[in-house]
């Protein structure tokens, strides 16, 4: 039986059968039918989290101020004209709410029929709330963040027995520069309003979105070019101008490279960076001008942390000469934590063995590798693919296996095979 797409014609059958299925996982007996692969994932994750499947695990709301201070820091607030015309024209007549959350599962605005608002406040979606999914369970807002997709959440899918009665369509919305989580969007409802396109409209309106922002970073780089070409046109030797961001603008006297790793605090002075080596930084209006010293790229000794231990992973460098940071994508963690494991290497046919299962995949690896190798410069060799042997590499584990790639179909039997 297809839950779904019974959902779709017997709202009030399905929603029993999946009390039932939900039921049945709590309490290890056999379900009627097994939960869809994405929620049954989920619940795995809520189970071992101690997510409390009557009452959830709620954390305080934040602040009025805070919850400002994070509006006006986040892109988001770029893109709710495009959020609102896609998803609030018909949120009356459907009786449906759009709840935009940041990177941090935290309800930053909410908006949309007035009824199902009051309903919310009773669950507590509220401004300022905490719906990550090891907070409240399987929802329209934390489980698309952890799965980086796009998901629906129908009656009894839902972790939290009190969040039963609603039917939910989150889809992530992240960064078209360097794929990093900025948030999710959400369109959520009573059960009867369920239909299963809501979920295609919401991801279509999550992907203008990231549309938009990608044109607005195309038009910030064409404004730094046109203050970076008389700066370069009176430079010798290597420099490039970037904005705050690391992305460049213009170059000069090297090749160009898309982006360029920054300290995560940026001032002025001589830095060390790794696709550069010693250069001077000094402002300009929205970025920064790059001079490049004739220094050899790698520093020995250098120590690479590989922090995989949270949802959100990062790469930390010390060199001697300064420490960085970088936050990475899923796909960038996983091709990393591969070369952690593999210090003799990985060719391109085992990487994308590695992550795909198809070791035909490599141009799809060489591809993430050349962006990979833009931030962390000759700390990374290839032909095989390596981390220099000079650099000393620690890797921070989640504690559960299970976590270190949740939004990877093969991540099982990647890291079976990766040790």
């Amino acid at each position: 039986m297809d839950v779904s797409h019974l959902a779709a014609v017997d709202t009030v059958r399905a929603a029993r059968v999946l009390d039932e299925v939900r039921s049945a996982a709590l309490s290890g007996r056999p379900a009627p039918v097994p939960p869809r692969p994405v929620i049954g994932q989920s619940w795995e994750r809520v189970l071992r989290s101690g997510v409390d499947p009557d009452h959830g695990r709620r954390s305080g709301l934040l602040s009025m101020d805070e919850v400002r201070r994070r509006r006006e820091a986040s892109p988001l607030r770029h893109v709710l004209p495009v959020l609102r015309e896609g998803l609030l024209s018909v949120a009356d007549i459907a009786r449906h709410i759009m709840v935009v959350a940041d990177d941090e599962g935290r309800v930053l605005w909410r908006e949309g029929s007035a009824p199902v608002l009051r309903k919310a406040d009773v669950l507590g979606f509220e401004i300022g709330a905490d719906w990550r999914e090891d907070a409240v369970g399987t929802n329209g807002v934390g489980t698309p963040a952890v799965t980086g997709r796009p998901v629906q959440v129908f009656a009894s899918e839902h972790f939290v027995r009190s969040h039963a009665t609603w039917t939910c369509a989150g889809a992530p919305i992240t960064d078209p520069r360097d794929g990093r989580l900025i948030g999710v969007v959400d369109v959520s409802g009573p059960l009867d309003t369920m239909h299963p396109a809501t979920l295609a409209w919401v991801d279509s309106v999550a992907k203008l979105a990231e549309a938009r922002l990608r044109e607005m970073h195309v038009r910030s780089l064409e404004r730094l070019r046109a203050v970076a070409a008389p700066v370069l046109s009176r430079i010798d030797g290597r420099a490039l101008v970037v904005d705050r961001h690391g992305w460049t603008a213009a170059v000069t006297g090297m090749p160009y490279t898309e982006r360029l790793a920054l300290p995560k605090s940026v001032s002025a002075g001589r830095r060390w960076l790794p696709a550069l080596g010693r250069c001077s930084l000094e402002p300009l209006a929205g970025g920064w001008l790059v001079r490049a010293a004739d220094e050899p790229a790698p520093r020995p000794g250098a120590q690479i942390v590989l922090d995989l231990g949270g949802p959100r992973r990062f790469v930390r460098v010390s060199d001697g000469a300064g420490v960085w940071s970088r936050e990475l994508s899923p796909r960038h963690a996983e091709l990393l934590y591969l070369l952690a494991v593999h210090r003799a290497g990985r060719s391109a046919a085992d990487l994308a063995h590695d992550v795909f299962g198809d070791p035909a995949r490599t141009v799809t690896v060489r591809a993430e590798m050349s962006r990979v190798r833009r931030y962390l410069g000759a700390l990374l060799e290839h032909r095989p693919y390596r981390f220099t042997e000079s650099a000393e590499v620690e890797v921070v584990l989640p504690d559960n296996p299970g976590d270190l790639f949740p939004r990877t179909a093969s991540s099982a039997g990647l890291v079976r095979g990766s040790r």
